[in-house]
Formats: structure tokens, C-alpha cells, sequence
């Protein structure tokens, strides 16, 4: 499998010295997240929702309701860390959620609409936290315990991984964004 399809911006790697002003930058980011979403989806026709963006991948409409989905738990894995101490942070099957009835059942306004509103909320809870509140720590499964700071790169990648993944689809189907 062609890893620059299935990770287009590359693989996630945190960046351990974080200042106040790069964290300010990321941060400034979230807002954005599901504004960038819709704009990727603006041209895609009902046909293509349907269409896995690479061969054994999600196709595009499961991508839109896997952020939707995956941004609420990171939303409170996050509220988990900054009232609990090192919080083991539970995951879930996103392949058998990503099969569920919902995601193709469902409008993807409804999944965009939402991501709107989390971010807003997280936005304003990020806004509000001083810089040691970012130390706290969490456990997950896929990178072992880790900040507040490097969870809150991994939520804005994560974001951007899956809209990269939805315009290089695109770029491959001759629909570029106008």
C-alpha cells in the first residue's frame, strides 16, 4: 500500500519542546478543522461520497462521520486528563463504528454541523487553560502516555490527515476544489 495515499501529510510526529507561541498556533488551528472539512467536500458529488478514497480504505462519507466521531472522544479523553490523574484513555473499534448503520445513514451535514459546535467548545476550553494544565498527562493505546500538548497536535493532524486524504481523492477524480 502506497503509504503518501494513506497518509498524505505524512505520519504523525509530535514536537516535544512546545513554547506558549507554537501552542497558540496549534490551538488557533481547531477552529478551522471542520471549515477546511467542508470546503473539501464542497464539490463532491453523492457518487463519490461513496467511493473508498484509496483500495481497502473508508470511503469519503466515513471519513466525515469518523471525525465527528473520533473528535468527541478525543474532546473527552481531554476534559478526562485535565480533571483525572494520567487517565487511561479509552479507545474504540473505529472499522466496526465506521460499519455501523449511522454513517450511512446519516446526512454528513449533520457529522460537519457537529464537529462546528465540539470545536468551538474545545477551542474555548483550550483558550482557557494555562501553560502547566498542558503537562497533564493521559495513557493510550497507540502512543503510550503523553501530554495534553502532544494530544492536542495529534487532535489538529488527525483533522488535517483525513481532509488531505478527501482532496487527493479528489485530485485523483478530476473534481479539484474552484
Amino acid at each position: 500500500m502506497n503509504d503518501k495515499v494513506r497518509y498524505p501529510i505524512g505520519n504523525f510526529e509530535p514536537i516535544r519542546k512546545f513554547t506558549d507561541k507554537s501552542r497558540k498556533h496549534i490551538i488557533d488551528q481547531v477552529p478551522g478543522i471542520a471549515k477546511s472539512l467542508r470546503e473539501s467536500v464542497q464539490y463532491i458529488d453523492d457518487e463519490q461520497l461513496h467511493i473508498p478514497y484509496r483500495k481497502g480504505g473508508w470511503t469519503i462519507s466515513q471519513i466525515i462521520h469518523h471525525l465527528a466521531d473520533n473528535d468527541m472522544n478525543a474532546y473527552i479523553r481531554f476534559k478526562r486528563a485535565l480533571t483525572e490523574e494520567e487517565p487511561l484513555a479509552g479507545s474504540y473499534r473505529e472499522d466496526a463504528w465506521a460499519s455501523l448503520h449511522d454513517y450511512a445513514d446519516l446526512p454528513l451535514e449533520d457529522s460537519i454541523m457537529l464537529l462546528e459546535i465540539l470545536h468551538k467548545r474545545f477551542y474555548t476550553l483550550l483558550c482557557g487553560l494555562d501553560p502547566d494544565q498542558f503537562r497533564r498527562k493521559l495513557q493510550t493505546e497507540v502512543l503510550g502516555t503523553i501530554s495534553l500538548d502532544t494530544a492536542l497536535q495529534r487532535f489538529v493532524w488527525h483533522g488535517q490527515h483525513h481532509i488531505a486524504q478527501i482532496t487527493s481523492f479528489q485530485a485523483s477524480q478530476g473534481s479539484q476544489l474552484e
